[in-house]
């Protein structure tokens, strides 16, 4: 294969010299929407999505679309299934897929290609399952579609899917429905829908983004393995350099709908040639190598817990979420909380700010016992402690503003006048990078990463000495994460926060804490110094959460998979059935 940097040029699209058709061909895609399309309205602006890209897959193989929110990989994806049909979109080029032209193809065509010949696993499978039926019949009915077969044989070959992918006793499970299965059961039951009539391409949009890590190392195994032994080609769309790394032999990287670099995937990420996937590449945050410091004041802890506990009633039983925590925050200190989903990272932030109670044990702050204390109690310390959610756009109120959000800490105080009021906000938005001139827009008109920095100037007006941050960038791209990180860096500095960061994303908390805390099932199984957790963990299953980190070395990448492979990985899936 040649590897190629910028708009492709000349001879076969992806590189290749095969005398045969590839399973995919693209030449000179565009996609555009907006003005001059059947839905376009007067005046509205056209945005080429894609813009002239040009790439081929042969059987068998692997191609990773790297690129940032926005630089058109998902769209690239329904193409090549003529998702866009009917949209109003306007399609250019040539999509050809197993020899069918997507352009001239009939509706018939097109039903007989999607599922049988080529495959697609979505981002979100809570919202590509209905609700209403079991997985198993979900999966009966797509394998019905497209085989002359009976009801029980369809049953059959749903329930044998969903034992290859993974998914414990798939017999009983495929009664089941999509809200009884976990994260990354509904992931696995999408890929056996997939898989049920036996594609010749699977196109993976952004399979693994909403997975804590080891999720997303078993799913990143599973497609490697189920790629290997079908033959079938893989199309994976993806803003995780570390994720290509590990599932694909080739990467094209994406920027505002054109190619920016494509070629081997050791040779693009191991040694790009574009300063754009440069960028990218230095945008991800790694679990080796060295991490600035931030100096840690002097003096007691500002916070300490001792033997937290959080219990929630369901029913007539009683479900512990945190078990007998003890841990302390110090002034200026960041302690990173990591642990899969479900291990009780996000109720214990919520009791250290006291937005949930603890069922027993104390907690103090700068001296003070809090985990008791009254809400009237409560209020001297109500400002010095506030949160950052994981998601803005739930935590924001769509009705009003970004500015009036951002002011709500400041009227409750009732310390500034409206005027001083409007300008602190205008400087808090202009410390998070933001316009202030945007204080009137509302969330809808920001990016996801804008969204969030909203959700940091609002946490800031209060002028905290502590902030949690529960998952604040695990929905953002690389870039997008690493502006947030650094912005919450530069803050602590100048500010002397302390910050307690939770994710699931060990990378992105060994680049910002100073002390980490492994939690699983409610319980702390390790805790130290970053050097100490990191680089000799005496748990193993923090081991297996670094095993599960991916790598942007591909040969890495592949010793990291056997070394999942020799570690003792409990049920995590099954557990939660």
């Amino acid at each position: 294969m040649t590897r190629t940097t910028g708009a492709a040029s000349g001879g076969s699209p992806g590189g290749f010299s095969e005398a045969a058709e590839p399973l995919v061909l693209v030449e000179d895609l565009t996609v555009a929407f907006g003005a001059g399309g059947a839905a376009g309205a007067a005046g509205e602006e056209t945005v080429r999505a894609v813009d002239g890209l040009s790439f081929s897959l042969a059987a068998g193989r692997a191609l990773a679309l790297v690129g940032e929110s926005g630089s058109g990989k998902s769209t690239v994806a329904g193409a090549l299934l003529g998702l866009h049909r009917g949209t109003g979109a306007r399609v250019g080029g040539t999509v050809r897929v197993a020899g069918t032209d997507l352009a001239t193809a009939t509706d018939r065509e097109l039903r007989a290609l999607r599922g049988a010949v080529a495959a697609m696993v979505f981002q979100d499978p809570l919202s590509s399952l209905d609700p209403y039926y079991a997985v198993g019949d979900q999966i009966a009915e797509v394998y019905r579609v497209h085989n002359d077969t009976t009801r029980r044989a369809a049953r059959a070959r749903a329930v044998e899917v969903l034992d290859r992918v993974g998914i414990p006793d798939a017999a009983r499970r495929a009664r089941s429905r999509p809200h009884e299965f976990s994260g990354g059961m509904r992931q696995r039951a999408l890929i056996a829908m997939a898989l049920a009539c036996e594609p010749r391409l699977l196109i993976a949009d952004e399979p693994t983004t909403a997975l804590d890590v080891t999720v997303q190392a078993q799913i990143l195994d599973l497609l490697h393995d189920l790629r290997h032994e079908t033959g079938m080609g893989l199309l994976l769309v993806t803003h995780d350099v570390g994720v290509a790394a590990e599932s694909v032999d080739e990467v094209l990287v994406m920027r505002d709908g054109r190619q920016i670099e494509r070629g081997g995937v050791a040779e693009v990420l191991g040694a790009p040639r574009e300063p754009y996937t440069r960028a990218l590449l230095a945008a991800v945050p790694r679990v080796d190598g060295p991490v600035e410091r931030v100096p840690v004041e002097a003096g007691g802890p500002l916070i300490e817990a001792a033997g937290l506990r959080r219990e929630f009633r369901r029913g007539r039983q009683t479900v512990t979420a945190v078990d007998g925590v003890s841990l302390t925050v110090e002034p200026g200190q960041t302690l990173g909380i990591v642990g899969e989903s479900g291990s009780g990272k996000t109720t214990l932030g919520r009791m250290l700010v006291r937005l949930l109670d603890p069922t027993a044990g104390t907690l103090r702050y700068r001296g003070t016992e809090i985990g008791a204390a009254s809400e009237k109690e409560l209020r001297p310390y109500r400002r010095e402690l506030q949160m950052i959610f994981q998601d803005p756009v739930s935590s924001l109120n769509p009705r009003r503003s970004v500015g009036e959000s951002v002011a709500d800490p400041l009227r409750a105080a009732g310390v500034l006048d409206e005027e001083e009021t409007v300008e602190r906000v205008r400087g808090l938005l202009t410390r998070v990078g933001l316009d202030p001139d945007r204080y009137d827009r509302y969330p809808h008109e920001f990016s996801g990463g804008q969204r969030q920095r909203v959700g940091i100037a609002r946490a800031l007006a209060a002028e905290p000495r502590l902030i949690v941050c529960d998952e604040p960038v695990s929905a953002l791209d690389v870039t997008t994460q690493a502006q947030v990180t650094a912005l919450l860096a530069e803050l602590q500095r100048e500010l002397g926060l302390a910050l307690v960061f939770i994710a699931h994303d060990l990378a992105v908390v060994r680049q910002v804490s100073d002390r980490i805390a492994v939690m699983k099932d409610g319980r702390i199984v390790e805790q130290g110094t970053v050097e100490e957790v990191y680089g000799a963990p005496s748990e193993t299953y923090t081991k297996q959460l670094l095993a599960a980190v991916p790598a942007l070395d591909p040969g890495v990448a592949a010793a990291r998979r056997a070394a999942r492979r020799a570690l003792p990985v409990p049920p995590a899936e099954a557990a939660l059935i």
